[in-house]
């Protein structure tokens, strides 16, 4: 079980609302005069009521070292003690951290906030501020990103050393925005956070966009020096987080997290039939209903003063938590937020590796980007297709398989370049993809007949055109509305991901 007990500083843990079974359902106060050193030979920080109790048992010991100064009374309740101290020692002493992760971090999460601008050819960053949350939740064995998806990635770098101590892709907003007609001619700012473990030692954090060849390229880089640079800590979370599915350590579970948009405090009995209902919808999906046992899903008590969400084109406006809206870049099904801010600060009640943002509102809509957010409707018929579809985008990065989008004006994909995302395809470097999975039989590309119906193949069409980009599967949920559809190279592109945060 995960320790409920920083490495620097003495907690006491307060039991929330919430079921207190595991440690990320108490909120935890830290006393500053409580503060003690971690310089002993195992590094363990002890809870200070036994580290009292050793100190008092071991000098009365000294001074009591002969038998002859002690009764049989006196024996038997220093005797009593020890095995009081050693139970004590048992039950909560913190379980030793992964050793290299201990070496480079600590316990907390580091967030970076900053301003993402440009237009369609260019970019800038300009950082807001660096901020302190609660408890890592992240893996911490699986540092460095294994997939290389997203249009974006950070690095973090031991100043001195050089080495690379955390690295993660991820996709935002702005890319989107990049790709329209408006961004020829104008210039946007969208506010952007990352989290990552916070460093010991001083660090370098590194931006990096894809280029048009889908390289990396630097494009910004900070530093931050513990204790030095200027560090907003946030400890008192005005929020109240509850168990929805809980399987185990976040620390070796993917954790998921159900932020409420446009539920009033009226509403609270409505969000909890909502959140049971959502995790049903996903957790009776393939694959994720044989992942069960490996996956957490909570979800956070916030209210908003309106009900629903904005629909700018029919002139509606609500006051919500999370300013979300439909009609994101004249598209009127697609639901996105600008706030981003509001969104990391909501899920960072608790432990969570991706977000779900569930929209108190009816009408057909959604939007997913990877390493981002998923958001969905509440009350739609298709709510659970466009849930799936949605947060196979967040998790796995997966692209969509359709080709008919009123999303761009020009192709989304370069035909010369071959795409990230793992379930399309220019056949520029179709063996890194699924080749692996395409029978030698099947014609390559493959055509789109009745009896190809059930073959990974590679069919022409997706990506929002309908020549050019190959998709793996005649249909699937990331093509069509298709509930618990996603096609075989889809499915393992997701398991890999839940996988990888069991490693």
């Amino acid at each position: 079980m995960a320790s409920f007990f920083m490495p620097t500083t003495w907690n006491i843990p307060i039991v929330s609302e919430a079921n207190s079974t595991s440690p990320w359902m108490k909120n935890t106060y830290r006393p500053a005069n409580l503060k003690m050193s971690t310089n002993r030979p195992d590094e363990h920080v002890l809870p200070f009521v036994v580290f009292n109790y050793l100190k008092k048992y071991e000098a009365r010991r000294e001074a009591n070292r002969e038998p002859d100064n002690l009764n049989n009374y006196g024996r038997l309740r220093y005797s009593a003690m020890k095995r009081l101290i050693l139970t004590l020692l048992l039950v909560l002493t913190p379980l030793p951290l992964n050793a290299e992760f201990r070496d480079h971090f600590r316990e907390s999460t580091l967030r970076i906030d900053y301003l993402h601008s440009g237009n369609s050819e260019k970019e800038e960053y300009q950082r807001i501020a660096f901020i302190e949350e609660h408890r890592w939740a992240g893996s911490k064995t699986l540092l460095e990103d294994p997939f290389d998806y997203g249009y974006y990635k950070i690095e973090m770098v031991d100043l001195q050393s050089e080495e690379l101590l955390y690295a993660r892709g991820y996709a935002t907003l702005f890319r989107e925005w990049q790709r329209t007609e408006d961004a020829k001619s104008g210039y946007r700012s969208f506010y952007e956070a990352v989290t990552m473990p916070m460093p010991r030692h001083a660090v370098r954090i590194d931006f990096l966009s894809r280029n048009h060849a889908n390289d990396w390229e630097k494009k910004y880089s900070v530093d931050f020096i513990p204790r030095r640079t200027e560090l907003i800590r946030r400890k008192n979370l005005r929020c109240r987080r509850f168990q929805i599915h809980y399987s185990g350590n976040p620390n070796e579970k993917l954790d998921i997290v159900i932020l409420p948009e446009g539920y009033t405090r009226e509403e609270w009995k409505k969000l909890r039939e909502d959140c049971l209902r959502f995790k049903e919808y996903l957790l009776q999906s393939a694959p994720f209903n044989e992942n069960r046992d490996k996956i957490n899903i909570w979800g956070v008590n916030a209210w908003s003063k309106e009900s629903g969400t904005d629909i700018p084109s029919e002139g509606i406006y609500k006051d919500t938590i999370l300013n979300t809206s439909f009609d994101a870049f004249g598209i009127e099904r697609y639901i996105t937020t600008e706030d981003f801010k509001a969104v990391k600060d909501l899920a960072s009640c608790a432990p969570y590796d991706r977000i779900i943002i569930l929209v108190n509102h009816s009408q057909y809509g959604g939007g997913g980007i990877y390493n981002h957010y998923a958001m969905v409707t509440s009350d739609n018929e298709d709510s659970d297709f466009v849930l799936l579809h949605e947060f196979s985008h967040a998790l796995a990065g997966l692209g969509d398989e359709y080709y008919s989008s009123g999303f761009v004006e020009e192709p989304f994909y370069p035909l010369d370049i071959e795409p990230w995302e793992p379930n399309l395809t220019t056949l520029v470097d179709f063996e890194s993809k699924w080749m692996d999975m395409v029978d030698d039989e099947t014609p390559i590309p493959t055509p789109a007949t009745p009896e190809y119906d059930t073959i990974v193949g590679v069919y022409e069409g997706g990506g929002y055109v309908d020549k050019g980009v190959y998709r793996p599967f005649m249909d699937c949920t990331m093509k069509s509305r298709i509930y618990d559809g996603l096609c075989p190279v889809c499915l393992r592109a997701v398991q890999d991901m839940i996988d990888s945060y069991m490693e």
